[in-house]
């Protein structure tokens, strides 16, 4: 079967490949602009009244993109461009027939939303890149750096440029001005560039552009029409330095008799940013005490699976270009493919110390949250022949925390090495753009490992390349990569990573892993190669295979969640192209996901169907089914032997109301069953957003999981009657929680925005029982469960009596749990000047062990409500030196 599954891609490669037409090119739209010579340079005031307008011709004819592409859109768009030797400035005038209905919503900056006007600029013409440049008719600005042919769009990027608007009785209007230092280009006489306008009509829910691209024409960037009459330019070298200062106060509640918790702390620092244009092409920023106080907390999480939790980035300074960073290992349009999964994961700069130290009785810790970043450096850009190049060094310093006694003597212990981090980046683009080759070089080196930090690697390397091939206009593609890792350490250190949860290389009955406690270093391979097609027509599809070593290890500098995998992945889907009297669009896909260990265990098979709908009315569908035949789990008992999961059956649905409307709601809802029902879950999200007034938006979502295993692990236990028992139990687990966000937008410029998000998760654990027989088919004869009376339950601990011979074979702790969480920050952001910006924050967090045996609403309650907690208030000033 397993060999069918794998076939089936290739015979319908094969069908579609002679079942599609051959979509016409559409011509290119050029625009040709003129120097501002002998006249005055418009003023930016959104009026479009300046005499340099009249230099140049209007360019319009604009075409609807969605939700009928390539029909007349409900109103016309055109616009100017001119230029001198240090700016690029557009005039663009929206007709609008309604004046009074254009949508004026405001939003922080790169919020999008209401009407808006927006101008894509290849300026290297490489048909890869563009800046993008847009502003609603509220003058909200949003600026994206946008690479890969469009499917990677980086709101970080916050360039300086102005812009105004005005509404009048023909619709409204806007001016640009574009400082040239903003923009990427070549040293060339005469210069070409790519070129793109989009317009959004909101209560429409319609998107208009300059230049037409079809719906099933893959890509974006090189789909541009072209800007001609750039003369004579002179590449502009970028230097911008900011320095800022943070003053911030911490209050707790203070604990008696501990010096270090005294209820509150003070801090002042300094620090300096800077962004060095080493040439047009490449830019070098720098960091020296990099402050991110003002970044939102990571919301609540817990995982009972042992596995690492997976946050996204939120440092401007590793968001901005992190798209030149990136390397995912196994990233597929099937999903489940451990898509997470990166060479470079930029958390790991910067992270709690790994190290903890051992008390005595009388003694108090002062042990530090993060490593402090001394300082960083990214060197990146493109040049005009296709080199895209990215390098980024940072270190962070060493730790220590502080141990002191009843009697007032310290001591220090380190719980973090000073350490070194390295990735370097370079692709080239080839074959008119439509291919590329690229590598990526990663390091991490720890300084002088003591004794307490010995079970951490010296040092880590990962390396690998990456390739990209399409063809017939770009609707086929082949890529993929290849991948390394290489860590070095003691054998401590090194025996820890084999059995660490990613690898468990002392996993029963797994003959092709074992320990080795000598081995010093461990290198590891991994690799993703898949084949697609995804323009000209209907249908869709891609296929490939992954794979990863059980060695792999890149976590020092990247993000891994398990290696011992040979997967492959099958993605099938077919779309509308044109609106109907019920859908604006309706896509169906189908799924299917097939794994292997480098055992040659079979233990993954699952296949999915699923559809997406855009109603006439703007609402968006989804529904999907899932059913896996085959499951087993290398992980599940950590160490022990593959566990097998009985067959089971899920579901996912999701509705979300028109977004054009003040008051529009969203509810997404998913679940899992086992056919003998030894697990089933469930989760279920919904909420509002509600927008009174143009500058105010209010949500509130709350959720609810629930969880209900059979064999929830708990623990492993050796010699027990001459055997190892895993630990596991029944639990009922219950997670709730909501998101409450509360955005005012006084001007585009001055933001106010509040984030809360109060969280529990409560288990209970109860039918306790060992795995006897690991793989066996039906769920009761895998197992072994224990009567009541072989447990015994005293002071928090159960006892176990296999035997019943009135001797005690294993203790265990009492494993329920009720984990309750606050998070909130308050942020008041002002950008008082372009690009210099003064941030007044308050966070807060009360974290609490509720009691597992209260309800949930009681317990986050009792836990929350009346707790004093911890207060962060900051005040962080920026000022940019633009030279």
């Amino acid at each position: 079967m397993s060999r069918l599954i794998i076939l089936l891609p290739l015979l319908f490669c094969g069908w579609i490949s002679k079942a599609q037409d051959t979509t016409a090119v559409v011509p290119k739209k050029i625009y040709v602009t003129q120097a501002i010579t002998g006249e005055t340079p418009p003023v930016i005031d959104g009026l479009l009244n300046d005499p340099v307008w009249n230099i140049v011709q209007w360019s319009g004819d604009y075409v609807e993109l969605q939700p009928d592409e390539n029909t007349p859109p409900s109103f016309q768009t055109k616009f100017k461009i001119v230029y001198d030797s240090k700016n690029l400035y557009i005039g663009v005038r929206c007709y609008d027939s309604e004046p009074d209905k254009i949508v004026k919503r405001m939003s922080r900056r790169d919020g999008f939303e209401g009407d808006f006007i927006e101008f894509n600029i290849d300026s290297y013409h490489d048909k890869r890149t563009a800046f993008s440049f847009t502003t609603s008719v509220s003058g909200v600005k949003g600026d994206e750096f946008v690479s890969n042919n469009g499917t990677n769009w980086d709101e970080s990027w916050n360039p300086i440029w102005y812009t105004k608007t005005n509404i009048d009785e023909e619709g409204w209007t806007a001016e640009f001005r574009i400082p040239l230092s903003q923009l990427k280009f070549g040293s060339a006489q005469n210069q070409v560039w790519g070129l793109q306008s989009t317009r959004r009509i909101f209560r429409a829910e319609e998107r208009s552009v300059w230049q037409r691209k079809p719906i099933d024409q893959p890509g974006w960037v090189s789909e541009f029409g072209e800007l001609h009459g750039l003369k004579n330019i002179e590449p502009q070298k970028q230097l911008e330095i900011q320095p800022y200062t943070v003053t911030s106060g911490e209050t707790y509640e203070a604990e008696d008799g501990n010096p270090f918790r005294d209820g509150n702390e003070s801090e002042l620092t300094f620090g300096l940013d800077a962004k060095i244009g080493v040439t047009n092409d490449l830019t070098m920023d720098l960091t020296v005490n990099p402050d991110f106080g003002q970044v939102e907390a990571d919301p609540s999480a817990i995982a009972l699976d042992g596995f690492q939790i997976f946050f996204r980035e939120q440092r401007p300074f590793f968001v901005e270009n992190k798209n030149i960073f990136d390397f995912r290992l196994s990233e597929s349009e099937a999903g489940n493919t451990f898509g997470f999964d990166n060479l470079f994961y930029s958390r790991r700069i910067g992270r709690s110390p790994q190290g903890s130290v051992d008390t005595a009785d009388d003694e108090y810790v002062d042990q530090p949250d993060n490593t402090p970043i001394i300082g960083a450096a990214k060197f990146s850009g493109k040049t005009k022949d296709g080199w895209a190049i990215g390098a980024l060094e940072s270190v962070t310093a060493r730790r220590y925390a502080v141990i002191r006694n009843g009697n007032g003597e310290e001591r220090r212990e380190i719980v973090e090495p000073l350490t070194n981090y390295f990735v370097g980046r370079l692709q080239k683009d080839f074959n008119d753009r439509n291919s590329y080759i690229g590598g990526i070089f990663t390091s991490t080196h720890r300084d002088n490992l003591t004794q307490a930090l010995d079970f951490l690697h010296k040092s880590a390397f990962t390396g690998g390349l990456d390739f990209k091939h399409q063809w017939a206009n770009r609707d086929w593609y082949v890529e993929g990569n290849f991948i390394f890792s290489h860590v070095k350490g003691s054998a401590e250190a090194i025996q820890n990573t084999q059995e660490s949860i990613t690898h468990l290389f002392q996993r029963v009955g797994a003959s092709h892993v074992q320990i080795d406690p000598d081995r010093t270093s461990l290198m590891g391979t991994g690799g993703n190669v898949q084949i697609g097609k995804v323009g000209n027509g209907h249908w869709k599809f891609e296929s490939g295979g992954t794979w990863r070593s059980p060695e792999l290890e890149v976590n020092d500098l990247g993000f891994q969640r398990q290696a011992d995998d040979i997967r492959h992945y099958t993605w099938i889907g077919y779309q509308t192209l044109k609106p109907d009297n019920t859908f604006r669009r309706v896509g169906i896909n189908y799924n299917h996901w097939t794994a292997w260990d480098f055992g040659g265990n079979h233990n993954y098979l699952q296949f999915n169907t699923n559809s997406w709908q855009n109603w006439k009315n703007n609402w968006f569908t989804n529904a999907g089914f899932n059913y896996a035949p085959i499951e087993y789990d290398n992980f599940a008992l950590r160490g022990g032997p593959r566990l097998r999961s009985s067959p089971w059956m899920g579901f996912w649905n999701s509705i979300n109301t028109d977004n054009r409307k003040k008051l529009r709601f969203s509810l997404f809802h998913n679940g899992r069953k086992a056919v003998d029902n030894s697990f089933r879950s469930y989760s279920i999200e919904g909420g509002f957003t509600y927008q009174p007034v143009n500058a105010i938006r209010i949500s509130a979502f709350p959720s609810l999981g629930i969880n209900n295993n059979q064999l929830q692990y708990i623990d492993n236990f050796d010699d027990v009657n001459g055997s190892v028992r895993y630990l596991n139990g029944e639990i009922h687990q219950r997670t709730l929680s909501m998101s409450v966000r509360l955005n005012y937008n006084i001007n585009p410029n001055l933001t106010i925005q509040y984030w809360g998000q109060p969280f529990i998760s409560r288990g209970r654990y109860s039918n306790f029982k060992h795995v006897s027989d690991a793989t066996a088919q039906h769920f009761d004869d895998r197992i072994t469960l224990y009567g009541a009376d072989q447990l015994t339950y005293m002071d928090e601990t159960y006892s176990v009596d296999e035997d019943l011979d009135g001797n005690v074979d294993f203790t265990f702790d009492d494993p329920d749990f009720s984990f309750v969480q606050f998070r909130s920050n308050l942020v008041v952001r002002w950008e008082y000047i372009p690009g210099s910006e003064i941030f007044l924050v308050w966070s807060q967090d009360v974290s609490r062990s509720g009691d597992p045996n209260e309800g949930l609403l009681s317990s986050l309650g009792d836990n929350i409500f009346g707790e004093k907690p911890q207060n962060i208030f900051l005040l962080k000033a920026t000022y940019r030196f633009v030279l």
